[in-house]
């Protein structure tokens, strides 16, 4: 019973972070309908950014998450702009092709400047586990759970007590609406987008301490991210937080009991069946044209 304690205990430690790096993947959805393929690899290059100011000068993961926020929020600001703002509202497989592009010239910029090899930041606490009871939780990996928290904690409070919250919400609900009432759809989506993208600020530091990453490790992220957001329903922050904890749970199961293998397998395995047997997801509502269908 231990063991399965223990697996279940460290799989909702690393399904927390995976809801941190769905969280902006699944409010970009739900506001502009743009599934982005490009988070994964956004994600990665808040990782080695996290790498250059700890390798160079010594910055703890935690510390450079402030100055990540802003640098991925401008970042997330300057992609909308240039790029996403020409292909939203068009057919679903130019928004898909757009953001692919997108991935592709991250991955070639990172290689570029850090190289195609292996990295990882080395902290004191890298090596450390904390112990309570029977079981332990490594103390960079609770870190980064209790980080997820934190962050996901002030997303809700800013999508549910603020204006701009609220015009999120709107938007996302019914464009016209929110046209008829004052809300600048176009700034609100642009500013959804960047909110989306500086929320890997910090799972970019996080998955830094915990594993090695490389500038070709972006498409095993997005599939994963993929899944949670599938599995929790396209567009729902708390299906998202929900299938985050669903697939940290299943890959730690599946390398327990089945092999170490299969984890990368999980992802695909979860899409297929939530397709074939919820297509909206676990909280997610469906579409009038799903409803047509």
């Amino acid at each position: 019973m231990i063991p399965l304690l223990q697996t279940l205990i460290l799989g909702l430690l690393i399904g927390a972070v995976y809801a941190l790096m769905a969280s902006g993947l699944t409010l970009i959805f739900g506001v502009m309908r743009v599934i982005n393929l490009a988070h994964g690899a956004l994600a990665i290059f808040a990782a080695f950014l996290t790498y250059t100011l700890w390798s160079s000068w010594g910055w703890d993961p935690l510390l450079a998450i402030p100055l990540l926020v802003v640098v991925m929020f401008g970042i997330g600001w300057l992609l909308y702009v240039t790029v996403i703002k020409r292909v939203r509202g068009q057919h679903v497989s130019m928004t898909v092709l757009a953001t692919f592009g997108i991935a592709l010239v991250l991955e070639g910029v990172m290689g570029f400047i850090w190289g195609n090899t292996s990295h990882s930041v080395r902290t004191p606490y890298t090596d450390t586990s904390v112990v309570f009871g029977p079981f332990y939780a490594p103390t960079a990996l609770l870190i980064a759970a209790g980080v997820a928290v934190v962050v996901l904690g002030v997303l809700a409070l800013v999508l549910n007590r603020t204006w701009l919250g609220r015009a999120i919400r709107a938007a996302s609900v019914n464009e016209n609406g929110a046209l008829l009432v004052g809300v600048s759809v176009a700034t609100v989506a642009a500013a959804t987008f960047a909110i989306g993208i500086a929320t890997l600020a910090a799972s970019g530091a996080m998955i830094s301490t915990i594993y090695p990453f490389l500038p070709g490790s972006h498409y095993q992220w997005i599939a994963r991210l993929l899944a949670i957001v599938v599995l929790g329903g396209l567009g729902s922050l708390p299906g998202a937080v929900v299938g985050a904890l669903v697939i940290g749970v299943t890959e730690l199961l599946a390398t327990a009991y089945i092999g170490a293998a299969w984890p990368i397998a999980v992802p695909f395995i979860i899409i297929f069946l939530v397709l074939l047997v919820r297509p909206q997801g676990l909280l997610g509502t469906r579409l009038r044209e799903d409803a047509v269908a």
